[in-house]
């Protein structure tokens, strides 16, 4: 399988239950200090030793090295653990790309809604469906349960908002909002039902937190462009100041915000950095490629060219 694209998303304007790892033993607001690590792609030598090194306590990376069917190994996420890292296995549960080892099943089935714009090789799904569940995120959640992660990072919830409701007669944003809540949930229960201990973190659309059953499924939430847009520009839209006031919701609850910002210029590093602290956030500042390993935020402030 060739390496995916470099990955990243967009936050649209915007139409805990329990602690896993490392954020229940710190009972405290987070300081800047306390940062997490996000690469989708790029791994040293195809492999997690780097990650092992990094400073960060927590990382959030792709289910497989390849974007494809090369997944992560027991062994190596063992590996992790032992470097002291809690590991959460990204992947999308609205959405399919098409070097991703499903697409092929997955477009044999009327599933495939319209293309997203921003990324030629995917498309979004109807993610309530049976079969989607079936086909995409049942073995997902398998996987990441065989291979040892702590947690799965579930992105594209924000899929609600983007299909085509020309292609899904009777369905409306409040209805396609509910059926993602519901799949949330059932990922959940699934998790729980196997017997692991399985953090569920999506990443985006934090509005969903105000249908029932999101909080209690959720232990956390991921969440892009809070202070900085794709790459280096201030998010002052008028979504950006709605979007804050749904996260801080979610952290009053108690539950866990990690948040990642774009950007590359000092200032602008330091910046994040500083609110991820006022706000108790868990923050990470990169660049828009997720294919490296950037310090955590006091020493991206002092030296932000660094990186593995």
């Amino acid at each position: 399988m060739h390496a995916p694209p470099p990955r990243v998303r967009r936050r649209r304007a915007p139409a805990g239950r329990r602690m896993h790892g490392w954020a229940r033993d710190r009972p405290d607001a987070p300081s800047p200090a306390d940062s997490w690590v996000y690469q989708l792609s790029g791994y040293t030598d195809d492999g997690l030793g780097a990650l092992a090194a990094a400073e960060q306590e927590t990382a959030v990376i792709d289910l497989a090295r390849d974007g494809g069917d090369d997944y992560f190994t027991a062994d190596e996420i063992g590996a992790l653990h032992e470097a002291g890292k809690t590991v959460y296995a990204y992947f999308t549960i609205g959405s399919i790309e098409t070097y991703r080892p499903e697409y092929p099943a997955v477009a044999e089935t009327d599933l495939v809604l319209n293309h997203w714009d921003e990324w030629p090789d995917e498309y979004f799904t109807a993610y309530w469906d049976e079969r989607w569940w079936d086909l995409v995120v049942r073995p997902r959640l398998d996987q990441a349960i065989a291979a040892g992660f702590d947690g799965v990072y579930l992105d594209v919830p924000n899929a609600y908002e983007e299909i085509d409701l020309s292609l899904v007669p009777g369905e409306d944003r409040e209805s396609l909002a509910r059926k993602m809540v519901d799949l949330i949930v059932a990922v959940d229960e699934y998790a729980e039902a196997a017997g692991a201990d399985l953090a569920v973190f999506p990443q985006n659309a934090p509005e969903l937190r105000e249908y029932p059953g999101y909080l209690e499924a959720i232990d956390g939430i991921g969440v892009e462009d809070l202070f900085f847009l794709d790459q280096d520009v201030p998010c002052d839209e008028d979504w950006c100041e709605e979007n804050l006031e749904h996260v801080r919701a979610i952290s009053a609850a108690g539950t866990t915000v990690l948040a990642v910002d774009y950007a590359r210029e000092a200032a602008n590093i330091e910046t994040a950095c500083e609110r991820y602290g006022e706000e108790g956030f868990y923050g990470y500042v990169t660049g828009v490629d997720l294919d490296r390993i950037d310090e955590p935020c006091t020493a991206q402030s002092a030296s932000p060219a660094t990186q593995r």
